[in-house]
């Protein structure tokens, strides 16, 4: 995890939205390309489904996946060309990505902890 990482979780871990959040790699194209401007909110972990876009730790690392499955208190974590990273506790989701470049995804905002 580096620096910037840690700065990000701690601020959604005190309630803020974290915009303009890049992340570098094309494992999420096309739903979210190399260095695309992302927005994400405190999550309301209750609330995740499969699908969901989360920033989550997982094996160490930390990334802006999806959520492949869930099962109790942990969700599986994966990328858009059907990778996966593995499975992780609920408490190692950060945030969830509600717009990508500006453009909300549908259904994320209600998920958020904050408006």
């Amino acid at each position: 995890m580096n620096e910037r990482q840690r700065a990000t979780i701690a601020r959604l871990l005190a309630g803020e939205t974290v915009e303009d959040y890049r992340e570098g790699g094309n494992s999420m194209t096309p739903l979210i390309r190399h260095r695309q401007p992302v927005t994400i909110k405190p999550v309301d972990v209750t609330q995740l489904a499969r699908g969901d876009i989360v920033l989550v730790k997982v094996g160490g690392r930390v990334y802006t996946h999806k959520i492949t499955a869930l099962r109790k208190g942990q969700a599986q974590i994966g990328n858009n060309h059907g990778g996966i990273n593995g499975w992780t506790k609920l408490s190692n989701i950060y945030g969830i990505v509600v717009e990508v470049d500006g453009r909300a995804i549908s259904g994320a905002a209600s998920k958020a902890l904050v408006p």
